[in-house]
């Protein structure tokens, strides 16, 4: 493994029974990386996490981690990560604060406390409360405090802003950027278009257990997809919109249209200026409307209904 590569796998196969969960995964995270590894829910992002940390063992495949075998040494590996699991199971009788204290001493009680509560501060994190009572997003908290407190060379993170506030989404990419700042090596999992966009250096798009794609973040923009709500000020035939390239007239009336746009929305702006358009409306369709516009040609559509 090349001393500059945080994580590399090459062939990575995992089936659950019957089900093929990974064909043949190959990637490759450079030292120092925001990492964001996307695809819609069931696309394999858990199983890669989770065989990266030797938690289940591929059917075939090799993965370095820090230039280590996992599934040699797996405490070592392990003794270097920050981990976050997609699904976080804590003891709910424990305080926040007991709880990362117990997470503490399994790393030998090497973690700086007021970096803890540092985090916690910024978190929004009541540390004296117990997990029974905390909510989702609370919970998400705490394990993002306990994956990020012993300031680990990588961080491999399975959807670390799901249950978060948009406020509190924010905070969590700045201290995702502050400790890449500090040299650490970030992979985080995500089924948010826009998350992956805003903070990842470099992007690999996984669908139905394979590697589709790998991107830097400004090329997204050729897989950005709109669903916009135009109103109109007067009656007007709407129809000439479907003419401009990347944008799909999905429903119509006299007051109202509905496009879908690929790509840059220049073209659907040059295009409205000869409308009296009173609003827009825009929308940001699933992940997984965007694959089939992308990858299968097809084009995501919905029934809407105008009322008066």
């Amino acid at each position: 493994m090349s001393p500059t590569m945080a994580i590399t796998t090459s062939g990575l196969t995992k089936a659950y029974g019957q089900v093929q969960a990974l064909h043949g995964v190959d990637l490759a995270v450079a030292k120092g990386q925001i990492f964001g590894f996307l695809g819609p829910n069931g696309a394999g992002k858990t199983t890669t996490i989770r065989c990266l940390l030797d938690l289940i063992r591929p059917q075939a495949g090799a993965i370095r981690i820090l230039g280590l075998d996992p599934q040699a040494d797996p405490v070592a590996v392990r003794a270097r990560v920050g981990y976050l699991p997609g699904e976080l199971n804590l003891d709910s009788n424990y305080t926040a604060e007991q709880t990362l204290r117990y997470f503490n001493s399994l790393r030998g009680n090497e973690t700086d406390w007021s970096f803890v509560r540092q985090l916690a501060q910024r978190l929004h994190l009541d540390l004296t409360t117990p997990i029974k009572n905390l909510s989702k997003g609370n919970k998400q908290k705490v394990g993002i405090a306990q994956a990020l407190m012993s300031r680990p060379e990588l961080l491999l993170l399975d959807e670390p802003t799901a249950g978060l506030d948009p406020l509190m989404q924010q905070q969590v990419y700045r201290l995702l950027k502050e400790a890449r700042a500090a040299g650490a090596t970030i992979f985080f999992s995500s089924h948010i278009l826009s998350e992956v966009e805003a903070i990842a250096d470099h992007i690999a798009i996984i669908r139905d257990g394979l590697i589709v794609e790998e991107a830097e973040p400004h090329q997204l923009v050729s897989m950005a997809l709109r669903r916009i709500r135009i109103r109109f000020q007067e009656a007007v035939n709407p129809s000439p919109l479907a003419d401009v390239p990347g944008v799909s007239l999905l429903a119509q009336n006299d007051l109202h249209a509905t496009v879908q746009v690929e790509g840059e929305l220049d073209g659907l702006i040059k295009a409205l200026a000869v409308y009296p358009v009173s609003d827009l409306e825009t929308e940001r369709p699933s992940l997984e409307e965007v694959f089939l516009a992308y990858y299968e040609g097809e084009k995501a559509t919905e029934e809407v209904q105008y009322v008066g």
